[in-house]
């Protein structure tokens, strides 16, 4: 049965879990992460040389990573898809080679498009009005409600084994929200935070900066986060993003008051998704 962890955090498809690993909910709240075990004497380095870490880098799950640049939703999604088919038909199998887990996809949508989740928030006549402003409208198997995807916008899809990176479905959540939070980190904004539900996400005071919604079926997820570089925020004057009354949205150009593009954030942000998920990532060159 599909798993989706609704941004509201109402509506989990799935039992309750145990409470987040503290070594990772540290980093989701800007804490650096604790090192894995090595397979030496714990607290030993000695020994250890550069044969070592290769190693320990064969060792680690392997993600194919897939830029697509500036591109319509659609065709991430379609990508998306054959990525998901290709994982759940080798479960089980050993159609994955060696450490191989599944493939980051990254993109910044060419046009402005909003989206909802299984739990829907959007009623026909606001789907209508969207529209009229030129926007398209999506309904996606993620968690959540509605939220605002366009230009200027970094949106990555793991699309991954969640048994090869030893983690559940929280914490792969908890894991997204700290690759937003040391991003955030790495440009100097030292108050990006994750919070509980139904704040899931990463926010500076309260303006959120990064949304998170994703899926998750036969331990294989789908969808992502979506990070405001240099979004046009009045986009989501349209909505109540996420379904969250009272709050706000904020991108990285306005908290800085420099123009960031997607293009710039992404060797940072790819920094930090090696950093917290302890994982090797094999560039691509074409996205089939």
């Amino acid at each position: 049965m599909d798993e989706a962890y609704p941004e509201l955090g109402r509506g989990i498809t799935q039992p309750p879990l145990p409470p987040f690993d503290t070594n990772l909910g540290a980093a989701a709240q800007g804490a650096p992460l604790r090192p894995r075990p090595s397979s030496h004497a714990p607290g030993s380095s000695r020994g250890r040389g550069p044969a070592d870490t290769a190693v320990d880098a064969m060792q680690q799950p392997a993600l194919r990573l897939v830029r697509l640049g500036r591109v319509p939703y659609t065709e991430l999604l379609g990508l998306q898809d054959r990525w998901l088919r290709r994982l759940q038909t080798e479960v089980g199998t050993e159609g994955l080679s060696g450490t191989e887990a599944g493939a980051l996809l990254l993109c910044e949508p060419a046009g402005p498009v909003y989206t909802t989740g299984l739990r829907g928030g959007l009623t026909p006549e606001e789907i209508a009005r969207l529209q009229a402003l030129g926007a398209e409208v999506r309904v996606t198997g993620r968690g959540g409600l509605a939220t605002f995807h366009g230009p200027g916008q970094l949106l990555c899809h793991p699309v991954l084994d969640l048994r090869r990176f030893g983690l559940r479905l929280r914490k792969h959540v908890a894991a997204l929200e700290a690759c937003a939070v040391r991003l955030c980190e790495l440009q100097g904004l030292q108050g990006a935070r994750a919070r509980p539900p139904p704040y899931t996400g990463v926010w500076l005071d309260e303006r959120k900066i990064c949304a998170i919604g994703v899926r998750c079926g036969r331990h294989i997820t789908s969808h992502g986060l979506a990070l405001n570089c240099s979004t046009d925020l009045t986009w989501f004057e349209h909505i109540v993003p996420c379904g969250l009354v009272g709050t706000g949205v904020t991108s990285l150009s306005k908290e800085l008051q420099t123009h960031i593009t997607v293009d710039e954030i992404m060797p940072p942000f790819l920094v930090a998704f090696k950093e917290i998920y302890k994982c090797t990532l094999i560039s691509e060159d074409s996205p089939s």
